[in-house]
């Protein structure tokens, strides 16, 4: 049993969740890797025509964290390196190289977590997902939830044995502007939309150029998937009810995105935990979409909203 959620019989996955309680548990386990995740998100420098400046947790990490993990650095060593966009994923080469220098091999046990939100552990896992890794889990609520409870923390880094990760893509996981228009008018295909409704309407200036969404796509916030008073996500039964309501069902093919590729990574997990199958991130999301005035944007409210 876990803390917090005794019950995780309708959960698809449910080694893919772990409480706090648990990892607590299990420090020390000779095939366990603890990876901190932690990224910001900070205003672009004067002058700088990105949507934002990325900012590593390390100096976080090197404070405070979980005992035994390791940190890393999401857009430094396992984001592609040769594009302007942020957070895109690399190589099959590139990935597994990094994977093996954190320690983690083909038989390890793989817990991620991240401070300020859950997102860039589900973005990990995501992308260990899609280079064929199946043996990582999320720590509900992250390190605030840890922190909270009390749990032991360390600054002596984290250190594991290089070891060799072998990357098998998977196909359909990642796709691009092109596979999106494709699908525009596919009744089969749902875009979900996971930024705030403010940006999904469109209203105010975005920070990702033309302001609005992907058209005909439906919105359902990273945020409410998430408890606000711990960050752990809100139960399976209300995350079916919030895409169920959104008109996401498991029989259409879901194409997910955001602003960068990140916080889609929320909904992709409680969706793959759902048992949806056909899941699809649009890794460029609207970083990528919203630049290229040859692609289509829609803003205000959709038919049937006031």
């Amino acid at each position: 049993m876990t803390e917090g959620r005794a019950d995780l019989s309708q959960w698809r996955e449910p080694g893919a969740l772990l409480e706090t309680a648990t990892l607590e548990a299990s420090l020390g386990a000779p095939e366990l890797r603890i990876v901190d995740c932690t990224t910001w998100l900070k205003p672009a420098e004067p002058g700088d025509d990105a949507p934002y400046r990325v900012v590593p947790g390390r100096a976080e990490y090197d404070a405070e964290h979980i005992p035994g993990a390791v940190f890393l650095d999401i857009q430094g060593t396992i984001s592609d390196p040769d594009t302007s966009l942020k957070f895109m994923a690399p190589s099959a080469e590139r990935f597994a190289d990094a994977m093996g220098a954190l320690g983690i091999g083909d038989d390890s046990r793989v817990v991620l977590y991240s401070a300020g939100s859950i997102m860039w552990a589900t973005r990990v896992w995501w992308m260990l997902r899609a280079f064929g890794f199946d043996r990582a889990a999320v720590l509900d609520g992250g390190w605030e939830k840890w922190k909270a409870e009390g749990r032991p923390a360390f600054s002596a880094p984290g250190r594991y044995p290089p070891v060799r990760f072998s990357a098998k893509p998977r196909s359909g996981q990642f796709v691009d502007s092109e596979f999106v228009l494709s699908r525009l008018d596919d009744a089969e295909a749902v875009m979900v939309n996971a930024l705030a409704p403010e940006f999904h309407l469109g209203e105010g200036p975005s920070r990702y150029g033309r302001p609005g969404r992907i058209p005909g796509s439906v919105n359902v916030p990273a945020a409410t998937l998430l408890d606000p008073s711990n960050g752990a996500f809100v139960p399976l039964d209300e995350a079916k009810r919030l895409h169920e309501d959104a008109g996401i069902t498991p029989d259409r093919h879901v194409v997910a995105y955001c602003g960068g590729g990140i916080s889609a990574t929320v909904g992709l997990f409680l969706l793959h935990q759902l048992g949806y199958r056909d899941l699809t991130l649009y890794d460029g999301s609207l970083g990528d979409w919203a630049q290229n005035a040859d692609l289509p944007i829609e803003t205000g409210p959709q038919t049937g909203e006031t």
